[in-house]
């Protein structure tokens, strides 16, 4: 088996390397201590590495259960909210609907109302009327009557002579007695 300086450098490099001496081949040396420090990092790293990794894997687990927990979260709260909006749309129909019929009713309240004011003020203004035409008939009876008496006692007066007056009060006396005879 081959070690692993003989397959990153040709045998044929290492022929002069029997004797002690110093390397001036500054790509040489770097190459091989490249390799020995990727070696001894490798062997001696390779523990912290997979502890790193394996830390990492863990961080990003409890990353993703934690985001796949948020979703979940996230999403029954999106449903409760969805819910509680189709709840507060029925809610504002009901509103809605009771508001517009709440508006119709008092709306035909009103106009009943309203009618019922022009009925009464209908009556009102019937009662006037027929208050003031009996006012007015009985203002026309009342100067019919004082005309018809001013008519009468001014053709009383201008027939009335003094001999029609004796005879007019001897007859009412002669009335007088018979009265009072008739209840004695």
């Amino acid at each position: 088996m081959r070690s692993i300086s003989e397959i990153v450098t040709p045998s044929s490099y290492w022929a002069p390397a029997g004797s002690i001496g110093l390397n001036t081949n500054i790509f040489e040396i770097n190459l091989i201590n490249l390799v020995l420090v990727l070696g001894i990092l490798f062997y001696y790293g390779k523990g912290v590495l997979i502890n790193f990794l394996e830390n990492r894997e863990r961080t990003i687990s409890n990353t993703i259960r934690d985001a796949e927990e948020r979703h979940t979260e996230a999403t029954e709260k999106l449903r409760r909210a969805r819910i509680r909006l189709q709840q507060a749309e029925i809610k504002a129909d009901e509103i809605r609907i009771s508001g517009l019929t709440q508006m119709d009713k008092e709306r035909r309240d009103l106009v009943d109302a309203a009618d019922n004011d022009l009925r009464g003020l209908e009556d009102s203004k019937n009662y006037a009327i027929r208050f003031e035409k009996q006012r007015a008939i009985e203002q026309v009876r009342q100067q019919v009557s004082r005309l018809a008496s001013e008519r009468a006692l001014e053709s009383l007066n201008s027939r009335l002579t003094n001999e029609l007056h004796l005879q007019m009060i001897d007859y009412h006396i002669g009335l007088f007695r018979a009265i009072v005879n008739k209840s004695a």
